[in-house]
């Protein structure tokens, strides 16, 4: 089983709008080692981040962070070691379009 250590998603958030930043391949398992979301605004905001197994539509019980602010000009690092499965989707959601989000880890195929 190979296993590949990378930048598995990166994305900009759109206002109020579930955006995906990694879906697990077909046939691979991933662990994820941080999430960093950066707020590039100059006012401060908030995000949400969902874990989805299987891609299903986003539910309160998928939450593994809600509502959490980040100061204007700052980073939020995350660090898990969330264990994915094939299809599993990670999604943010931020209250501006300022926000940069990163997800790392190991996807094993």
């Amino acid at each position: 089983m190979p296993t590949t250590y990378k930048v598995l998603g990166q994305v900009v958030s759109t206002a109020t709008v579930n955006v995906n930043v990694y879906t697990v391949p077909a046939s691979t398992l991933a662990i994820i080692s941080s999430i960093v979301i950066t707020n590039r605004g100059t006012d401060g905001t908030t995000f949400r981040l969902a874990v989805r197994p299987n891609a299903a539509s986003v539910e309160d019980k998928h939450y593994v962070a809600y509502d959490v602010p980040i100061a204007r000009n700052d980073t939020t690092v995350l660090s898990f070691g969330i264990t994915m499965d094939a299809a599993d989707v990670i999604t943010i959601n931020g209250a501006n379009n300022n926000l940069s989000v990163s997800v790392f880890g190991t996807e094993i195929s």
